[in-house]
């Protein structure tokens, strides 16, 4: 008989194939005690345990496939960066000198002496990483127990789905360069990097089935729908049928969403956007004139960081920017600077971490403490301007000093490249991202120095709202729908139009077809999303009114509750 289990589903559509179970070898951690002269080897068998665990990891790193979602290289980044943290690395040392324990029991024990704070600190970056740093503490484990530390993600047939309990992102490393239909994951919120994974590669997932690996049996037949978040296992002929009939039905209308491709995005009653791609290399940008973008609102800059051990050199960065720019030939590219020090963290970074990256150095504050490493990114950005419609953007700005700071190296970098001969462009426009409530606040006074504004609605939401949306036990709290974060929104854009500056939108709310009139009713023109969101969100502007918009959004405005919202939305799409 057929078993249907209800999780959250990614999209990507809808998969039928065989289970290909994920094994894990479980670790029994023992504990014995050491004579002292046993003490010294046993401390060397730790750190050959860590930095044979740090070296895997590099390697997968290093190996990463080429069209590999950009976001694999910044989470095992993360994974190396809290492998090399002291209370990781060096605090059972400690345990393994004064208690004479074994080095399984002495990491077991600092990872419950970590895992127990969580719940009771006040430090944002420990609970957010609570499942990250199981996942490095498991693979150190299985390295000193001799067993190999990844997961067995094999290459199998064309109809296999992929079911485990979890994750990690040197699994999704693995995952990639495989050749699976769909996977699903008994964990995992609608924000985790699982998640924000899943939604780049576009294959129908399903998280947080919560039993799905106990459940399903190894080859046994699976239907797998990301569209509403539902796994059937064993489904019968009549299912079976069913689900056939709603893949064909999806694949069709993929089929048509190429047919706009090529459209302009005007709403029915004539009211014109601008559909802008986000890319993290220049790599991306084919898909985003594939996609029919009309131009880059966010080349993620600091994608160009994480790659090497090393920073980018000038010449490097500027190669980067000007093949971008040439790609788009005329069009505008929104080049943000350096963002590293929270959820992406560099190899050249890690010795200098802040203990709460999320608020600490991090966006346009890294960069005003790195004057160096900033100017050569200016440089390299200006020498680029030359060869077509260059901006520059700003991230997580929360004073207005950031931004005059921000001037003068500009104009001190083009005082260089003038006395040097090299050609640039007198008139690269200066944005900034919105992505605090401070600076959403006090927008007007952020307008008076700056050009444009992108909101950054990631952090927004997750600052406004004090969540971490990559933290699964608060992820359902991460609500773009709340009513202060539309407050925000709403203030944000009406203030700009006031003032006669353009203002774009770049996080994920600009590509979620759901919300695409909902912004539209508040006043949005410039969307910025993955590529492979861009036609679903134009296909949703094309066939809006904004007559009929304007009425539900300021009913959605005035409400008080976000399930009330949620109702008016369903309204809004229809």
């Amino acid at each position: 008989m057929s078993i249907t289990l209800q999780g959250i589903g990614i999209g990507g559509g809808i998969a039928i194939g065989y289970a290909r179970l994920v094994t894990r070898t479980n670790i029994e951690v023992a504990h014995y005690r050491l004579a002292p002269e046993e003490v010294p080897a046993e401390i060397e068998r730790f750190e050959n345990a860590i930095r044979h665990t740090r070296k895997e990891l590099e390697t997968l790193w290093s190996g990463i496939p080429e069209n590999a979602p950009a976001e694999l290289g910044a989470f095992l980044s993360l994974h190396i960066m809290l492998l090399n943290d002291h209370t990781l690395s060096q605090e059972p040392i400690g345990l393994i000198e004064n208690e004479y324990c074994n080095a399984e029991w002495a990491l077991q024990q600092q990872l419950e002496v970590l895992l127990a704070q969580f719940d009771e600190i006040e430090d944002e970056y420990l609970r957010e990483r609570r499942s990250d740093v199981l996942q490095v503490v498991e693979r150190v484990q299985k390295t000193l127990a001799g067993h190999d530390a990844g997961t067995h993600i094999h290459e199998c047939g064309a109809d296999c789905i992929l079911v485990a309990h979890d994750l990690s992102p040197a699994d999704m490393v693995l995952f990639k360069d495989s050749r699976y239909l769909a996977f699903i994951t008994d964990v995992g919120g609608p924000t985790s990097h699982t998640a924000i994974l899943a939604r780049s590669l576009d294959l129908p997932s399903v998280l947080a089935l919560r039993h799905a690996r106990e459940l399903i049996r190894e080859g046994e037949l699976i239907v797998v729908d990301g569209v509403s978040g539902v796994v059937v296992i064993d489904p019968d002929e009549r299912v079976l049928e069913e689900y056939r009939a709603r893949r064909e039905d999806w694949l069709g209308k993929q089929r048509a969403l190429l047919d706009i491709r090529l459209s302009r995005p005007v709403t029915r009653d004539g009211v014109e956007v601008e559909l802008f791609g986000n890319i993290e290399l220049p790599d991306d940008t084919e898909d985003a004139l594939e996609y029919g973008a009309t131009g880059i609102g966010l080349f993620r800059s600091e994608f160009l960081f994480l790659s090497e051990d090393d920073l980018p050199t000038e010449d490097e960065q500027f190669e980067a920017y000007r093949r971008v720019v040439q790609m788009m030939e005329g069009r505008p590219v929104v080049i943000r600077t350096l963002d590293l020090g929270k959820d992406k963290v560099a190899k050249w970074q890690q010795e200098s971490l802040s203990p709460n990256p999320a608020l600490g150095l991090t966006g346009i504050r890294l960069c005003l403490a790195e004057p160096q490493v900033f100017r050569t990114q200016l440089r390299a950005i200006m020498r680029a301007s030359a060869y077509g419609q260059v901006k520059l953007l700003l991230p997580m700005l929360s004073q207005i000093s950031e931004v005059r700071a921000t001037r003068r190296h500009i104009e001190e970098v083009k005082a260089q490249l003038r006395e040097e001969g090299i050609p640039f462009s007198d008139d690269v426009e200066l944005g900034g991202m919105i992505e605090t409530p401070a600076a959403a606040v006090a927008v007007a006074k952020f307008l008076a120095h700056l050009d444009y504004i992108s909101i950054g609605t990631n952090d927004l939401i997750q600052y406004t709202m004090a969540v971490d949306r990559t933290d699964d036990a608060v992820s359902h709290l991460y609500d773009p729908l709340h009513p202060a974060v539309l407050a925000l929104i709403a203030h944000v854009i009406t203030t700009a139009d006031r003032m006669g500056k353009p203002v774009a939108m770049c996080g994920e709310m600009a590509g979620d077809p759901q919300l695409s009139r909902l912004l539209l009713g508040l006043g949005l023109r410039r969307y910025s999303m993955l590529p492979i969101q861009l036609l679903k969100v134009k296909q949703q502007l094309l066939t809006a009114d904004l007559s009929t918009i304007r009425p539900l959004v300021e009913r959605m405005l005035a409400a008080e509750e976000s399930d009330q919202m949620r109702d008016l939305l369903l309204e809004l799409n229809r």
